[in-house]
């Protein structure tokens, strides 16, 4: 796993969870105290192992924390150019939900060899919306529900996520845009920072 991702997973835990319950999980999985470093290449059971960890000793389920850690991604102010990417998606919720099909290709423009997920949508009618997702680690819809909830904050649309299971080995999400301009979005400027 990219030491990216790896890394995301521990600011995230510190920042929401402090740096005594980081300390605590980093040693329950048996990760170095320096903890993970952004550039290298880690192996799988290192990041779930630290995932474990987390959910046992903050005592939550695993999809209410890779919810919380979506979430994350797309809202906290150091992982801005996260958010950035993303917004190239489209000027609506809608035309960054049907761009996720491009997630993966455009995160290796950024960096080469960060492994994103496989996403596809399916239009089931003008507002509902089903994707399938497949990734290196179990886990993804759950982290995509907390993501592209914040995204439609971001956009101002009002929608109702659910997951939907697993269909031929991918995780399923289902997303119903109830309104694509509910509120105003945070704004955007597509050559610079966003006030």
């Amino acid at each position: 796993m990219h030491g990216m991702i790896n890394r995301a997973l521990q600011g995230f835990l510190t920042a929401h969870y402090g740096s005594r319950l980081w300390h605590e999980i980093r040693d329950m999985a048996g990760i170095p105290p320096e903890g993970f470093e952004a550039m290298l290449t880690y192996d799988h059971r290192q990041t779930t192992a630290c995932f474990e960890a987390a959910c046992l000793v903050l005592h939550k389920h695993p999809n209410a924390l890779l919810e919380d850690l979506g979430t994350y991604l797309v809202t906290d102010p150091a992982l801005e150019p996260l958010r950035r990417l993303l917004r190239f998606g489209g000027a609506t919720f809608l035309d960054f939900l049907l761009s996720l099909e491009e997630l993966r290709e455009r995160g290796r423009l950024a960096i080469p060899d960060l492994e994103l997920p496989e996403i596809f949508v399916t239009c089931l009618d003008p507002s509902s919306y089903h994707l399938r997702a497949s990734w290196d680690l179990p886990g993804i819809a759950p982290i995509l529900l907390g993501g592209l909830r914040a995204m439609a904050d971001d956009y101002g649309a009002l929608v109702l996520l659910s997951l939907d299971g697993f269909d031929s080995g991918q995780e399923c999400l289902h997303v119903q845009l109830l309104d694509a301009q509910y509120a105003e979005g945070r704004q955007f400027v597509l050559g610079g920072t966003t006030p």
